[in-house]
């Protein structure tokens, strides 16, 4: 469905409505002024965050999670990997991504707003590089297409909404403040549409192509994930990857162009060396101004 008018401006007025709601509550026997306010005002906020207000509420959601699991050591071997692939950093359209592994069977994989990338042991376990490539390359096109932003917005707008339900005293207000502390599980769990993991996908396999690779290896994690079942919590998230394997599998490659293939080079240089450098590291003491 197309919307009329500007959008930016549609949403606008729906959250000033929902805020007006809120703060209506105010003049409600029963009700928590403050807290009513507070959710007026953030309801407002979701759609008027400015870029440093993302960055600092997912830095938060982010040092929320890893405070909730497992951080992989860096001498374990699933951080040893994941550095071998990616180096220290990713820098791609103007973000700087940051992957680190939690050491849980879970097979997952989530993306912040602010860079953060986050693999689950149990899903590098599943996957061989190639495979994992793709996976990071996807949470990397969640960013840069503004995915995780949206969805950060509409759950920094839901808090809003459960503080305003929260302000009215009784049982429903006691249930939604004890539910205020879901802000980092509504963003790792975010549902994406069809278009967002479509164009997820597409930044994904771009990503192995601008490594000088193929994209097959982005076609055959969906098949595995496909085989996880309906009811596996990944697909909550990440849904129907049979379809989008099918999708990926018959659109052709992008044509390689020459200084497509140099950059391609160097990248795969540039993370060889990192690799090479954490590893002496690890065995001699490399001054830090090096």
């Amino acid at each position: 469905m197309i919307a009329s008018g500007c959008p930016t401006r549609s949403r606008l007025s729906r959250v000033c409505l929902l805020a007006f709601c809120l703060l209506a509550l105010s003049g409600c026997e029963n009700t928590d002024l403050q807290l009513a306010t507070e959710a007026g005002l953030e309801a407002v906020q979701a759609v008027t965050l400015s870029d440093r207000d993302v960055q600092h509420l997912a830095q938060q959601a982010s040092l929320q999670s890893d405070g909730k699991n497992h951080l992989a050591p860096p001498d374990s071997r699933y951080a040893r990997r994941l550095a071998r692939l990616t180096g220290q950093h990713l820098d791609a359209d103007g973000f700087r991504f940051t992957c680190k592994v939690y050491l849980s069977p879970e097979i997952n994989a989530f993306a912040m707003a602010d860079g953060t990338i986050r693999l689950y042991s149990g899903l590098m376990e599943m996957m061989d590089d190639g495979e994992l490539r793709f996976v990071i390359g996807h949470e990397m096109g969640h960013v840069v297409r503004n995915h995780i932003r949206k969805k950060l917005q509409l759950a920094y707008a839901a808090s809003a909404l459960r503080k305003g339900i929260a302000s009215q005293a009784g049982t429903a207000g006691a249930i939604a403040a004890s539910q205020l502390g879901g802000f980092t599980e509504l963003l790792v769990n975010a549902q994406f549409s069809q278009q967002e993991e479509r164009e997820a996908d597409d930044y994904g396999a771009g990503f192995l192509e601008r490594q000088g690779y193929d994209r097959k290896p982005a076609i055959s994690a969906l098949r595995k994930l496909a085989t996880l079942g309906n009811n596996h919590s990944f697909l909550a998230s990440h849904p129907a990857p049979g379809v989008r394997a099918d999708r990926l599998e018959k659109e052709p490659a992008a044509p390689a162009k020459t200084g497509h293939t140099i950059a391609a080079i160097l990248t795969r240089l540039r993370l060889l060396l990192q690799s090479l450098y954490a590893h002496l590291k690890a065995l001699l003491p490399i001054p830090h101004s090096l």
